[in-house]
Order: C-alpha cells, then sequence, then structure tokens
C-alpha cells in the first residue's frame, strides 16, 4: 500500500545477539493490537547504523535505540506510537 508507514527494524548481527527475534512478535502483536495493520508496514533492514546502541528501529527520519524484549511494549506506546500517529496526521 503506497501510503503505508514504514516502520524498519534491524535484523543484522549485532541486533540479533540482543534478541530482536523475541521483540519481533511483540511489535507485531502492538502493531494489530492498535489496528495499525493497514498503517504500518513492518520491515526488517540489514543495519540501521548505531550498532553499540541495542536494537534499532526507525520511522522515517527517527531512530529507537536501545529496544529489548524487556522494554519494547512501553517504548511502542509511549514513543513509537505516537510517532505513528503524528505521521498518519501529516
Amino acid at each position: 500500500m503506497a501510503n503505508e508507514i514504514e516502520l524498519k527494524i534491524c535484523m543484522g548481527s549485532a541486533c540479533h545477539q540482543k534478541g530482536v527475534n523475541a521483540v519481533l512478535p511483540i511489535l507485531e502483536r502492538l502493531i494489530d493490537e492498535n489496528d495499525l495493520k493497514t498503517v504500518v508496514e513492518l520491515k526488517g533492514a540489514f543495519c540501521l547504523g548505531p550498532c553499540l546502541e541495542g536494537i534499532v528501529m526507525q520511522l522515517g527520519d527517527r531512530q529507537f535505540t536501545k529496544i529489548s524484549p524487556g522494554n519494547i511494549e512501553e517504548r511502542f506506546r509511549e514513543e513509537i506510537l505516537p510517532a505513528i500517529r503524528r505521521q498518519v496526521d501529516e
């Protein structure tokens, strides 16, 4: 869909070691629970840059670093979801 917002999640080796495979199903569930499946296109990326900053996600020009299985729900609710809503409203 052309008007989808692209949310990238790093799947590179550093993020893989930090637990991206555990974050991914939680993130997919959060997108579904917030009725964003038709708005957000979740894409895996090889590397988003700051490998020392834990699991990295990117929405437009904004990066979210230090994502983990233990904080993804809170980070999604407090940072990522508001950023998605801002992009939708633009």
